[in-house]
């Protein structure tokens, strides 16, 4: 590639120096997924203020990298929570995904390793507290801290409210709202003691706006949503920012069968201005972001990644 630009440093929009091409080494990837780009030769003084450099990594803004840091990210071996995990991974953290099935957990911590970064397998289930104290107590082995917790833990069921079952009610709360608190509690109270941690909890449109169906899912996300402003404002004077992410449309195996080939699924089209359902791997840079330095001042957000759905009034 050759920068024509008359700006001699590196950037974004300005990717080399005058007239001469730079070589790109191997990008970080994840089965098809390109998360990083590594640069194997970068003339000195080329670099950016803004930027960067440690063994070949140029992190485009320097306060984003999560070089250093250790993220455990629980409901991280599949859907959005995997995404997460390798894109944590990516930016620089040691990563530990942690779910229910000891085989998932495995090929997720694999593919952090393949990344270059450390990991731990240890399965965890949200819905019993000494599975996730024994998470900590195994990552606090392991790596000394917790900075970073992201709650990708989720389930969710399609039932007329006047069908709704109390079991299925409350094991949706469970899973999603006490899930999410309990995590918080556990691996809060760690990051307290040390004075620093970035929590970032998955809430959903369905925080915002209700959603056919589908009422024990949205109120246990609009909970979601209120536990990450209440855990704001009591942490964040001790150095525990507590935000979350609301995904728009993306299609998991949580929802797959809600969503392709289905009415639901061309409505959700239609009310988003982007015409598309999202790729997990476009919650990464939210998730990166909360969970850097880049966002020391954010505390108590909702970051929305919706392609423009709750903007959305007449779309045609």
């Amino acid at each position: 590639m050759v920068g024509r630009s008359a700006c001699k440093c590196i950037h974004s929009k300005c990717f080399g120096a005058v007239g001469r091409p730079f070589s790109t080494g191997a990008a970080l990837r994840s089965g098809k997924t390109t998360y990083a780009l590594r640069l194997d030769s970068v003339p000195a003084g080329r670099l950016h203020p803004s930027m960067s450099e440690r063994n070949g990594d140029i992190a485009m803004y320097a306060p984003l990298s999560l070089t250093g840091r250790v993220a455990v990210v629980v409901g991280g071996t599949s859907g959005i929570g995997r995404a997460l995990a390798l894109g944590l991974a990516a930016a620089g953290a040691d990563v530990v995904p942690s779910g229910r099935r000891a085989a998932q957990v495995d090929s997720t911590a694999t593919e952090i390793e393949l990344l270059g970064r450390r990991s731990l397998r240890v399965p965890a289930d949200v819905t019993a507290r000494s599975s996730l104290e024994h998470l900590l107590g195994e990552v606090l082995r392991g790596f000394d801290k917790v900075d970073i917790l992201v709650n990708c833990a989720g389930h969710t069921q399609r039932t007329p409210t006047l069908e709704l079952s109390e079991e299925t009610w409350n094991a949706i709360m469970e899973t999603n709202l006490t899930g999410s608190l309990r995590a918080c509690q556990v691996f809060g109270r760690a990051m307290l003691d040390r004075g620093y941690g970035r929590i970032v909890n998955i809430a959903s449109l369905s925080s915002f706006v209700a959603l056919y169906e589908v009422a024990a899912y949205a109120a246990s996300k609009a909970a979601v949503a209120s536990l990450t402003k209440s855990l704001a404002i009591e942490w964040g004077s001790r150095g525990v920012c507590v935000n979350a992410i609301a995904p728009g449309v993306f299609v998991t195996d949580l929802n797959r069968n809600l969503l392709e080939g289905t009415e639901r699924g061309r409505e959700f089209l239609l009310r988003t201005p982007m015409k598309r359902f999202g790729k997990v791997e476009e919650l990464v840079g939210a998730c990166v972001f909360l969970s850097s330095e880049a966002s020391s001042f954010v505390n108590g957000e909702i970051l929305v990644v919706d392609g423009g759905f709750l903007a959305s009034g007449v779309n045609q």
